[in-house]
């Protein structure tokens, strides 16, 4: 085991820059113009009308549009004869950082370029005024040229990918989304487009054509999407007949529920819980941890950062996708749709957490919900394992495991810390905690067996693994003093541990033992803190280098 390297690696986003940058004239003898680029393609509308026309598509533009083309889009720019089209095209290149960044990271996909769908801006003339003095200025004389267009450039970029979040973040249609949160949370019972417009507020026939723009399927898909998705959970999680489940649901019987299945799926719900699933979403690091032990890559991870497991012998990821937990509901949901995700996984406490509902994710894919604070990490490997078909792979790793803390077990209680009371301090700028039977108190007290402080080794007993921390006072500190202290200190929001200085010049904690006898170890927040089975087994061997020797 790896005792000195950390296990989280941090994603790096990649490099844009101009490929090309033209200016178009539609006029009477050239009408039309063919586009086909193998790079993303800006169009900026500077003057005139006329329209873009793909797969037999037309886009309406005129002066002010902008519009983002994919790699390898064919199209045709058509100008409208009585106000001639006068347009910008600027290529972008998008390309992997190749140096400055540790061997083998992972390179996050563009989010501008990972799109296949065309992005049409109807007025956006601060870009077009960018792109026509990026065109004036394309072959700058003086370095300072040079520089001010790659500013300006990269200007232009953060604007349209500010324009695609906006896209998802104002929402123009709240009674809509009203309507549709009620179609999420009554699948199951009977419901007419007539009751859902009237929550909306429009006429059926309006409400048909707003929903399809809202959701991108229509009322009976999105409702038997809901429906068969909920029906694949009852199913992964062996509730009952076929028939119950259909009943559950909202379908009439089994019959029924299957024909819809094999419609929506191309297979029958009888062999569904033995699908081997390829594209995953997780809901936060940790279960991202668990898939890439067990093999398997995630599709998507719903997260806080872009940090990832990077532990030697395990190939890193080359294609997970990351979506922030401050993006809207639809944003995620969009997102997961992009990325083709057969399963979603999260613990209902972490969708709380970040105001999500199942419900808004249930049209995307079904969803297997893993308790975080009800269960234990093992529990929670066994459960991705047997949901993803690889209880066996689980398993094997659990034996291995458990052989690992046996052996570390055994070193640890032949020292001399075999006997001490051992209390896990953890310092926030909020709050003072000491800790029970996760994270780094799992190995302490479960793996190696050591004594915790009596309230709280009571509360173990008590709770298990749902015990996580108590919150204390400096003066209860004596309380749940050991003959060791392990401190580990959470940074405020600007990377201070200045907060600590009120513990540490407390009197609580100078008249503690084990600060006068100097038996206070001072942990990292990285290296013990993360709950998941690979940082479980490396902070494993961290404490048997922290005590195997005294």
């Amino acid at each position: 085991m790896n005792n000195v390297i950390p296990e989280w690696a941090e994603s790096h986003f990649p490099l844009y820059s101009a490929g090309s940058i033209q200016s178009m004239y539609g006029t009477s003898n050239l009408p039309r113009v063919q586009i086909h680029e193998n790079l993303t393609v800006l169009l900026a509308v500077a003057a005139g009308k006329g329209s873009l026309e793909v797969n037999n598509l037309i886009y309406e533009l005129t002066e002010g549009s902008v519009l983002l083309l994919p790699a390898n889009t064919h199209a045709s720019l058509i100008t409208n004869l009585q106000q001639p089209l006068h347009a910008y095209k600027l290529t972008i290149w998008i390309q992997e950082q190749t140096q400055a960044i540790p061997g083998g990271a992972m390179i996050r996909k563009s989010e501008m370029a990972s799109s296949s769908n065309i992005l049409l801006f109807p007025y956006e003339p601060t870009i077009v005024s960018s792109i026509k003095e990026l065109y004036l200025h394309r072959l700058p004389d003086r370095e300072t040229r040079h520089v001010q267009n790659q500013m300006l450039f990269h200007q232009i970029i953060l604007q349209l990918l500010e324009q695609q979040e906006a896209r998802y973040t104002v929402n123009e249609q709240p009674s809509m989304e009203r309507s549709i949160s009620y179609l999420e949370n009554h699948f199951s019972e009977k419901i007419t487009r007539e009751h859902l417009a009237a929550i909306a507020g429009v006429s059926s026939s309006h409400y048909s054509t707003l929903f399809k723009q809202v959701t991108g399927f229509s009322q009976s898909e999105y409702l038997s999407r809901l429906r068969v998705h909920s029906a694949k959970e009852l199913l992964l999680n062996g509730s009952g007949t076929l028939r119950e489940i259909a009943l559950k649901v909202g379908y009439k019987d089994e019959f029924y529920l299957s024909r819809r299945f094999k419609l929506q799926t191309g297979a029958s719900p009888s062999g569904y819980s033995r699908s081997s699933f390829q594209r995953v979403a997780v809901m936060l690091t940790p279960y991202a941890s668990h898939l890439l032990l067990l093999g398997l890559e995630p599709a998507v991870t719903i997260s806080e950062s872009s940090e990832y497991l990077n532990l030697s012998d395990q190939e890193p990821p080359q294609s997970m996708k990351f979506i922030n937990t401050n993006s809207s509901a639809e944003q995620i949901r969009s997102l997961l749709l992009d990325a083709n995700v057969e399963l979603i996984i999260a613990a209902k406490e972490h969708l709380e957490e970040y105001g999500l509902k199942a419900g808004q994710l249930r049209a995307v894919a079904p969803i297997m919900e893993i308790s975080w604070n009800e269960i234990g990490w093992k529990d929670q490997l066994r459960l991705i394992g047997r949901a993803i078909q690889r209880s066996e792979r689980a398993e094997q790793w659990l034996k291995d495991f458990e052989q690992e803390e046996l052996e570390a077990r055994e070193i640890v209680q032949h020292s001399t810390v075999a006997n001490d009371i051992i209390t896990i301090l953890v310092i926030k700028p909020e709050e003072l905690l000491v800790y029970g039977a996760r994270n780094v108190g799992y190995v302490m007290y479960q793996s190696l067996g050591l004594r915790a402080p009596t309230l709280i080794d009571n509360e173990i007993k008590r709770l298990g693994d749902q015990f996580h921390s108590i919150s204390i006072g400096v003066s209860d500190l004596a309380d749940y003093a050991g003959d060791r202290i392990l401190v580990i200190v959470f940074p405020d929001a600007k990377g201070s541990t200045a907060h600590t200085e009120a513990i540490f010049q407390s009197p609580y904690w100078n008249q503690l033992p084990a600060v006068q006898q100097k038996k206070v170890h001072i942990l990292d927040l990285d290296d013990w803190v993360p709950y998941n089975p690979a940082s479980i087994r490396l902070q494993l061997g961290r404490a048997v280098a922290l005590f195997g020797g005294k």
